[in-house]
């Protein structure tokens, strides 16, 4: 039996499979605050009740959790202090020269997680090859570390220039803690994200620094609850990247699994899409709080090194802390089934970033939430039962979502609340259809191309009309998508990611130096996963390396061939990079050199195989899935439609249903326009083609809203 269980924002949400009997148990809840574990002991409670076994009966449990990120957004970590090189210790607040607004005179950026009293110069330089110029100050480092114990810092973030070419005074200053600061927690940037950039490298390293110890608290919490209650078997936390990370590791690099829950939902397209044999896919999940889109190619989602995270501007990138660790490349909108509605100040409809969360939540909740949000505006257009809301466990109050967008909306407008309804739903989805455009886009994708592959509880309900907005061919609802996150989780492998910060033009490079570099990395990501009892022989090995032309900022991540590398490769390497920058960018740059800034080196175990057949409980024909029917409004050019509704649980293999239609499960509803038809594949997912205009050639939707 596997587990796997994902916090979100607003709900908690578990899956548990038996691989004997291919049963699948699903449970949700609301997250609970300030502490998570407790909601999750309450999802597990549940699932074991309803499997009729004991968690000593799970052998392996998978877990996403929005801890870490959310200890950097609410500021609620670690005191935490800076050591750095002389004339180094204000890098961080310094930044970039480049301003996210280059208008905004009152740009805001920021605020440092180690405050500029906590940062402090350090006697010592390594020269860009690693070799030492000034000795570490092993006295001054003694004396410090001395002082911030007695000012009560609880942890310590050392990133010291050149580091990670050299990490050997990185190492020193851990020594010297272990006696002079014991109950320090110190994370060193040469382990921690050893790369070249100061800035990132000491905002990552900080980052880990500062919530080390509310994980570390959390994981020993939440350890001990599970070892109580029965819980035998393996216990592993989902990284940004989409492997597994065991929690000794885990509790060291916490940074690591910043975004483990989006991470879940985009294995689980990338798994559904390697079933299917799909291959282009848009991951689209969307929950209470946030959407999050993803591109997946031939059943791999896109890797980036680095994100940002607690932005003084939630969506507008540059805003926030930057975080150099590998991981999933996403973007995130604030659109969820929480989002608030308002009328701004030129009498124009907003919706979100702000959310209700999952307290009060949305005003038919009935938990004290008063204004608007999309789940009200979904309720009111009829698209969401009330009466079967997570399967009936939580009523939805119909009255209280009309107050609200009547009160909010609808009244300062001087429309209905249907119209007002209408207006917040469509808003919403233009706003995610325009992200998803600018995403694809910025990656040289055709986003006609694309099957938007929809989860989360509110993101099935919005799928079409996202999609149509794209111009797609089709939406994939799959089994369980109001948890798919968590049903990710059960497919992702044992992995860990090392990189080396490794400067050198194309034609210089120590080939030797490099390819001792890339074998060490190898070796100890084979010893990671190899207690997590993947044998040598299963483990899979990617190289690669960042590379740029000179004189450039950025680089692009490209693929390393495999075995010894020569100064013969070297064309190989040109050849791939040159490939991606045309896609990127559409051309390349003649007769100029090339920089390699980064060696990287991933190891992965095998996926563990994954079906869900947690939908098909009773397979049948349309007749005797279709539940009955209810009056559901599609816009201007259709208005209200007597819509018949179906149980999914009842629609087997090969059944074809016509839009517009409604198909139901216990935690998510999906939602078919006119013109719409949608049937059941082999895999259990519901797919949704839509309509081809008259004359356009493209799949799209018709009438109004339709793209220009």
């Amino acid at each position: 039996m596997r587990m796997g269980i994902d916090i979100g924002g607003t709900f908690t949400d578990l899956v548990l499979v038996d691989d004997r009997s291919g049963r699948v148990i699903i449970e949700k809840s609301l997250t609970t605050y300030p502490d998570p574990s407790e909601g999750v002991m309450a999802v597990v409670a549940q699932a074991m009740a309803h499997a009729g076994a004991s968690l000593a009966d799970v052998d392996v449990l998978v877990h996403g959790t929005t801890l870490a990120i959310n200890t950097l957004i609410e500021r609620t970590g670690s005191r935490t202090a800076l050591f750095a090189t002389r004339g180094h210790r204000d890098a961080i607040e310094i930044r970039r020269e480049q301003r996210y607004d280059m208008y905004d005179v009152l740009l805001e950026a920021p605020e440092p997680l180690a405050p500029r009293h906590l940062r402090f110069d350090i006697e010592e330089r390594m020269t860009a090859d690693g070799q030492v110029a000034l000795p570490l100050d092993r006295e001054q480092v003694a004396r410090l570390l001395r002082r911030l114990e007695e000012r009560g810092v609880e942890a310590l973030a050392v990133c010291l220039l050149h580091s990670y070419r050299n990490p050997a005074h990185e190492l020193a200053v851990a020594d010297i803690a272990k006696d002079a600061a014991p109950a320090l927690r110190v994370s060193l940037s040469s382990q921690v994200a050893p790369e070249i950039k100061e800035y990132e490298r000491a905002s990552t390293t900080v980052c880990n620094a500062y919530v080390q110890e509310r994980m570390d608290r959390y994981l020993d919490r939440l350890e001990r609850e599970l070892s109580r209650a029965g819980f035998r078997g393996a216990f592993y936390l989902m990284q940004s990247t989409g492997g597994l990370l065991g929690t000794t590791i885990a509790r060291r690099f916490p940074v690591r699994v910043l975004e483990s829950g989006p991470a879940g939902g985009a294995l689980a397209a990338a798994n559904a899409g390697r079933l299917a044999r799909r291959h282009r896919l848009l991951s689209f999940d969307m929950g209470g709080t946030t959407a999050k889109l993803a591109v997946i190619n031939d059943g791999e989602p896109l890797v980036a090194p680095g994100f940002e995270v607690a932005r003084v501007y939630r969506f507008a990138r540059g805003s926030g802390l930057p975080v150099r660790i590998p991981v999933i490349e996403m973007i995130e909108i604030g659109a969820g089934g929480g989002s608030i509605a308002r009328v701004d100040q030129l009498g124009l409809v907003r919706v979100g970033p702000e959310s209700a969360g999952a307290h009060p939540g949305p005003a038919c909740y009935g938990r004290g939430g008063v204004l608007p949000t999309v789940t009200d505006a979904d309720l009111l257009l009829g698209y969401l039962d009330p009466a079967y809301f997570l399967g009936g466990q939580m009523p939805l109050d119909p009255h209280l979502a009309r107050r609200a967008v009547t009160d909010h909306i609808a009244r300062p407008l001087g429309l209905d609340a249907t119209q007002a309804a209408w207006g917040i739903h469509r808003i919403v989805n233009e706003n995610m259809a325009n992200a998803a455009h600018v995403h694809l886009i910025e990656r040289g994708a055709d986003r006609r191309a694309y099957a938007l592959f929809a989860f989360g509880g509110a993101g099935p309900v919005h799928a079409y009309g996202v999609a149509s907005l794209l111009e797609g061919p089709s939406v994939i609802v799959p089994p369980s998508a109001g948890v798919a996150s968590a049903v990710g989780f059960l497919t992702a492998p044992p992995a860990f990611e090392f990189v080396r910060g490794w400067y050198s033009r194309l034609g210089e490079v120590d080939w030797a130096r490099v390819n001792e570099a890339l074998d060490g990395m190898e070796a100890q990501g084979r010893a990671l996963i190899a207690g997590a009892g993947v044998a040598g022989d299963a483990a899979h090995v990617q190289r690669a390396c960042d590379v740029r032309y000179e004189g450039q900022g950025s680089e692009v991540t490209v693929a390393v061939p495999g075995g010894a590398l020569s100064a013969r490769r070297a064309d190989d390497i040109r050849s791939a990079f040159e490939e991606r920058y045309r896609t990127l960018y559409g051309r390349t740059v003649p007769e100029l050199g090339l920089e390699v800034v980064n060696w990287r080196v991933a190891v992965r175990g095998p996926r563990p195989a994954l079906r869900d057949s947690g939908a098909a409980a009773d397979g049948t024909g349309p007749r005797h899935a279709r539940k009955g029917s209810r009056p559901a409004y599609f816009g201007g050019a259709h208005g209200l439609l007597d819509t018949p509704v179906f149980d999914r649980y009842r629609l087997a293999p090969g059944v074809t249903v016509e839009g517009p239609a409604i198909i139901e499960e216990r935690e998510s509803t999906i939602v078919i326009g006119p013109g719409g038809q949608a049937w059941v594949d082999e895999f259990l997912s519901v797919v949704v083609d839509l309509p081809v205009p008259r004359g356009s050639g493209q799949p799209g939707a018709p009438g109004e809203g339709a793209p220009r």
